[in-house]
């Protein structure tokens, strides 16, 4: 069923928003095995905020599959949002797991 505009914007932004929720949570994770935070006791300054570029980057990817989301949900907005609850599931257990594990 073809879904009109608004809905079809609806899903594309819910979709990006958990896609984003899923990569912060996986480059999270990556970086912090490969790039560990330094101590903030000696830490005096740094040009690089890791929090930041991590949710710019985010974000980006999370736009990007919005946009996407939102096209294959202008064909098909049943599929797109019978799918969504088991992704926004994933979101909230990757998301879980790196708070508690690798924060």
């Amino acid at each position: 069923m073809r879904a009109t505009a608004p809905v079809a914007l609806a899903l594309g932004v819910a979709w990006g928003a958990s896609i984003a929720v899923v990569a912060y949570g996986v480059v999270r994770t990556i970086q912090f095995f490969l790039y560990p935070d330094p101590n903030p006791a000696t830490l005096v300054w740094s040009a690089h905020a890791g929090f930041f570029w991590r949710c710019w980057t985010c974000a980006y990817g999370g736009a990007l599959a919005a946009f996407i989301a939102f096209v294959v949900a202008r064909r098909d907005a049943e599929r797109a949002a019978r799918s969504l609850l088991p992704a926004v599931a994933v979101a909230a257990a990757v998301l879980a797991a790196q708070v508690a594990i690798f924060p």
